[in-house]
This record gives C-alpha cells, sequence and structure tokens, in this order.
C-alpha cells in the first residue's frame, strides 16, 4: 500500500522558519511530481509549492521569496523549506505526489503548521 508521510510542522513565531518533509514508498518517485496546498478554515486549497520529477520548481505567490522546495530521488523525499513565516501561513499543509495524466495521485493526511506568537 502506498503511503504519503508528511513531517515537520508545529507551532513557530512569525518570522520563523520551518522545514517539511514528504516521504513516500513508491518505486516510481523519480517519475513524479511532488506538490504541497495548504488548507486553512474558510479559505480555498492553495498551492504552496511543486517540483517536478525533473526538478523545476513552481512557487504560489503567496510565498515566492519565502519559500524553498526541493527533492531527494534515493530518499523518495520531497522537501518544503519556508522562512519569514507570517500569521497567514497557518494551516494543514497536505503533499500531494502525482503524475498527470496517469493513476499517480496521492494524498498525505496532512501537518499543521501554525504560525503564531
Amino acid at each position: 500500500q502506498v503511503q504519503v508521510v508528511e513531517s515537520g510542522g508545529g507551532l513557530v513565531q512569525p518570522g520563523g522558519s520551518m522545514r517539511l518533509t514528504c516521504s513516500i514508498n513508491i518505486s516510481v518517485f523519480d517519475r513524479l511530481d511532488m506538490a504541497w496546498y495548504r488548507e486553512a478554515p474558510g479559505k480555498v486549497r492553495e498551492l504552496v509549492a511543486s517540483i517536478s520529477a525533473s526538478s523545476i520548481p513552481i512557487l504560489g505567490d503567496s510565498v515566492k521569496g519565502r519559500v524553498t522546495v526541493s527533492r531527494d530521488d534515493v530518499k523518495k523525499t520531497a522537501y518544503l523549506q519556508m522562512v519569514s513565516l507570517k500569521p497567514e501561513d497557518t494551516a494543514l499543509y497536505r503533499c500531494n505526489p502525482r503524475k498527470h495524466w496517469s493513476h499517480y495521485d496521492f494524498w498525505g493526511q496532512g501537518i499543521q503548521v501554525t504560525v503564531s506568537s
């Protein structure tokens, strides 16, 4: 059974930083795009960042300049590094390993990030 495991969330003060990780136990990891979304009450689900199988990043407008996305195909893990965190970054962050036009579309349970003093 394919499992997506996220880690690294928690409580951080405004201006702080955090790194989230997403691992998936699948042999075709190197063919998957790795996307991060976030969900907050009363808000539409938002793409935070993604990194393609060829390591091309896409960053959401609200986080540009504050987020770095990367991947390690050997470890089958993707990383989301966030700095200068703001209270509006508070959300449930979910990892979405996927490959367009295929049946590969997985979701993690999500990990809570709370930015508060």
